[in-house]
């Protein structure tokens, strides 16, 4: 008796998780031990995945325990992967476990590159697995009872915790194993069967038959309602059904049974009588109707050894009244079972693989919080930088500190013999040239990545636009346009840097050009550059002067300041401060991160003290400047003037300035070269991101088109081909109703093969036989029930209505009956055909011939109730 139902695992198609994991993990990690292991914890979750999925699993616990612990970590490493179509693609392929498939095609299945639909089918396994194992404990013994039970309300808690997840976890219509509506009646069903269990175990303890009755009655009650969710649906399998209605009705039994001993110890025969009568008629219903997939031949012979005996005393003894069944008093229930709730984790064994992952939330407030800091030390440092450079041109305007040096006015001043040696020694002009040479390559070549990256997209969704045309609302999968608008304007970012990159290049160009000569003056040795620097009268008077002492002090006071600020672009570079426990922290006590508040209350800790040095920079130059404007404004008044030594300043501040624009052209053609190597690195990930996306996508259109193949394969070749009106007409002139699905063919039966009909009898021409002659196709459609024509008189011998045409031409006046001496014999009609004559045009009738001596007679008259005029006759072979 104790059958039970047990659910079929879902097979899952072979994945590689290593190796998208991996490529998210050294894009995201800096690489070292961290990654390395990071990678390592990868590899071994795609070996757990194929020790859970890749094979056959044995019903025992070893099994679940490898299932539930793939489903913990799946759980475990979702907040820190982002699965997705667009990021870490990888797609989950699932059979439906209760679709057979098909002689052309195989069973249904769904992709989804979806970490939640993974985990709803790895879920939907364990409760599976769970419900074989406890189809195959031992119910003789209590471990036994116990582990059924335990398994069976775990398999009812799996079930019930897809059926509230499923629809979210998927966002899509799910196959029909794991619908809301399938999965709900399968933990229902794992729930009857654990109360079942217990009611069997109540029933080994030799318990009160009260509390047995209750037991069973609500076992009774869950297989009822088991039966009522999956009555009218196709979704479980067909032999599930009858082996619900018979546990429904067996259980239902079993508690009359107990409960009637109950009325027997209470002396209420009557009542006991009445509850085996119910109790015999149910199981009598399961062995009738469930017998090939229940037995209860011992459940019956008890109850009707019990209502024998019931019986028996009650006619000699108690002689109580058998009440009715409707006035039996309702059996109490008694439910001791309840689905386990699904806590991840599930497994006792559990270790997180990814342990030492931060989640995918703090990584992306790091990210975030990066950014910030990125671009507060980069707003420091441009500040820094565009006072040092305005410092630069005043002193190069002013011809400082050239002027104060030039004693002679015929040598070289040492300020710019100085930044000759450092412009020779940074490699000159030959320097830019190369830096300038080179950007233009590093430049085609991120434009070739992150076109080619373009393109990918651009072919993958061109052919999914195509397929979306051809197969219309059966490409059911996310438009590409849709999945790529991340990537669209992640490609459109990319492109809009290069332009402004190119722009940028294009004024460091200009500026070099304008500046090349007197670089290139630099370069050359202190002989020629003495030799292209007009002389002039010296100034000997002015060096010990008070003025130019000041200069020499506020200037000494300006590079003082440089170099500070220096020392302070390299502290600002290196201050780094791991934010992971901050946001870690907040993430385990408020359950979320608030990325903009905690970041911005840490970057003004840590770079407070460095945004007020630079400020305090900042104004100190200021102050320095006016002062050297000043200064020198003095020193100008005092110096003497002429064209001679008009020019020879103005050579030596163009040295300065040529000096100034070669240090910085270096700087922004190194940090360019820099920016688009970093930026190929950036845009070889973008690429990766995209062949990746393309790759997936290209295996789920294989999938799906493979999908479609099947479906259309098992489709019929043709729609149904409509019966002509004649031969879908019943009998009775009724037409069938229409039906959308196909005819199937007839079957054929014995003793239904259409027989030639009997030759007709001699017709009879009269006007009244004609007319009933024409009205003959009309009445094809009559019951086969009808009488048979008597010749006299004839049918249909009423005169015809008047202003009606006649059938046919009147015949020639002689007698028309048998037995009249001027009896003719008439040619026998031929075949009816409904398509050659129209309703009053019946063959015309040659001239009668006379039998001749010897020849056969006619058949007997026309068989009784036939609807067509016969055939004439012909010989069986």
């Amino acid at each position: 008796m104790t059958n039970f139902i047990s659910v079929q695992l879902k097979k899952a198609s072979e994945v590689d998780l290593a190796k998208p994991l991996c490529k998210f993990i050294q894009q995201s990690y800096p690489g070292g031990d961290a990654q390395a292991e990071h990678c390592r914890a990868a590899e071994e979750l795609s070996k757990l995945r194929k020790s859970a999925l890749g094979r056959p699993l044995d019903k025992h616990e070893s099994a679940l325990e490898t299932l539930l612990r793939y489903y913990d970590q799946l759980c475990s490493i979702e907040p820190k992967f982002p699965f997705s179509e667009n990021q870490v693609c990888v797609t989950f392929t699932w059979k439906d476990a209760f679709d057979k498939g098909s002689l052309f095609g195989g069973s249904a299945k769904l992709a989804l590159a979806s970490l939640g639909y993974e985990k709803t089918c790895v879920l939907f396994n364990c409760g599976a697995l769970a419900s074989q194992i406890a189809a195959e404990q031992n119910l003789d013994n209590d471990e036994g009872l116990k582990a059924a039970a335990k398994h069976y309300q775990f398999a009812s808690g799996a079930f019930q915790h897809i059926k509230d997840t499923v629809l979210s976890a998927l966002n899509r219509e799910p196959t029909v194993d794991i619908s809301p509506d399938t999965v709900g009646t399968l933990s229902l069903i794992m729930l009857a069967q654990a109360q079942e269990v217990f009611f069997l175990k109540a029933t080994r303890d030799k318990m009160k038959d009260a509390i047995i009755a209750k037991l069973a009655n609500q076992a009774a009650d869950y297989y009822g309602d088991a039966y009522k969710q999956c009555q009218y649906k196709d979704t479980l399998p067909k032999e599930v059904f009858p082996v619900l209605a018979a546990k429904h009705c067996i259980m239902q039994a079993n508690a009359e049974y107990h409960q009637s001993i109950l009325a027997k110890q209470q002396k209420r025969f009557g009542e006991e009588i009445g509850r085996l009568q119910h109790a015999a008629d149910l199981v009598k219903t399961v062995s009738s109707r469930y017998d090939e997939y229940i037995n209860v031949k011992d459940l019956v012979d008890k109850i009707n050894r019990a209502l024998t005996a019931a019986k028996k005393d009650n006619d000699f003894i108690y002689h109580d009244r058998v009440p009715d069944l409707k006035d039996l008093e309702s059996i109490g229930k008694a439910s001791l079972v309840k689905s386990t709730p699904v806590v991840v984790p599930l497994s006792q064994k559990f270790t997180d693989l990814f342990e030492k992952m931060v989640p995918l939330q703090v990584q992306q407030s790091v990210s975030v919080y990066n950014q910030r800091k990125a671009d507060l030390v980069n707003r420091l440092i441009a500040q820094m930088r565009e006072a040092t450079n305005l410092a630069n041109g005043v002193l190069a305007s002013l011809n400082l500190p050239a002027a104060i040096e030039d004693v002679s006015g015929d040598t070289v001043p040492q300020s710019i013999l100085n930044k000759s040696k450092s412009v020779i020694e940074q490699g000159g002009i030959q320097t830019v040239d190369q830096l300038i040479k080179d950007l233009p390559e590093l430049l085609q070549r991120n434009k070739e990545i992150l076109d080619e990256s373009l393109r990918l997209l651009d072919e993958e969704e061109n052919t999914d636009n195509d397929l979306r045309t051809k197969f219309k609302e059966r490409w059911q999968r996310t438009p590409s346009n849709e999945l790529y608008k991340p990537l669209r304007a992640e490609g459109t970012n990319y492109q809009s840097i290069l332009n402004k990159a190119v722009q940028a290049d294009g004024q460091v160009k200009e500026r070099y050009q304008a500046h090349r000569d007197t670089i290139a003056l630099l370069c050359k040795p202190e002989s020629e550059l003495n030799a292209a620097i007009p002389s002039a009268n010296p100034a000997k008077t002015l060096q010990g002067s008070e003025v130019v002492n000041v200069l020499r002090t506020l200037l000494a006071n300006l590079d003082e300041v440089k170099k500070e600020r220096e020392q302070l672009e390299n502290d600002l570079k290196s201050v780094n401060f791991d934010m992971t426990s901050k946001f870690l922290t907040a993430l385990a006590q408020d359950g979320a991160i608030n990325e903009e508040a905690i970041s911005v209350t840490e970057l003004d800790r840590i770079y407070g003290s460095y945004t007020q040095k630079v400020q305090e920079s900042l104004k100190k130059q200021e102050e320095l400047l006016k002062n050297i404007q000043n200064a020198h404004q003095e020193f100008s008044k005092m110096k003497q003037s002429n064209n001679e030594s008009n020019l020879r300043e103005e050579v030596l501040k163009n040295l300065a300035v040529a000096n100034d624009n070669f240090v910085e052209l270096v700087a922004n053609l190194k940090e360019g070269t820099k920016f688009y190597n970093e930026l190929t690195e950036i845009l070889l990930k973008f690429q990766n991101k995209c062949s990746d996306i393309v790759f997936a996508r290209k295996t789920e259109r294989d999938e799906l088109l493979k999908d479609l193949q099947q479906s259309i394969a098992r489709e019929p070749s043709a729609p149904a081909i409509p019966l002509p009106t004649y031969q879908a007409t019943s009998a009775g002139g009724a037409k069938p109703a229409a039906s959308s699905t196909p005819t199937p063919a007839p079957r054929t039966m014995v003793g239904t093969k259409p027989q030639p009909p009997a030759r007709p009898p001699p017709p009879v021409i009269s006007a009244s036989s004609s007319s009933s002659s024409a009205s003959a196709p009309s009445g094809t459609a009559a019951a086969p029930a009808a009488p048979a024509p008597s010749p006299t008189p004839p049918p249909g011998a009423s005169a015809p209505a008047a202003g009606t045409a006649p059938s046919q031409a009147q015949g020639p006046p002689y007698p028309t009956y048998p037995g009249y001496p001027g009896y003719c014999q008439m040619p026998m009609p031929m075949g009816y055909n409904p398509y050659m004559y129209g309703q009053y045009n019946l063959p015309y009738a040659p001239s009668p011939v006379y039998q001749p001596p010897g020849q056969a007679p006619y058949p007997a008259p026309q068989q009784p109730g036939y609807p067509f005029p016969q055939q004439p006759y012909y010989s069986q072979q």
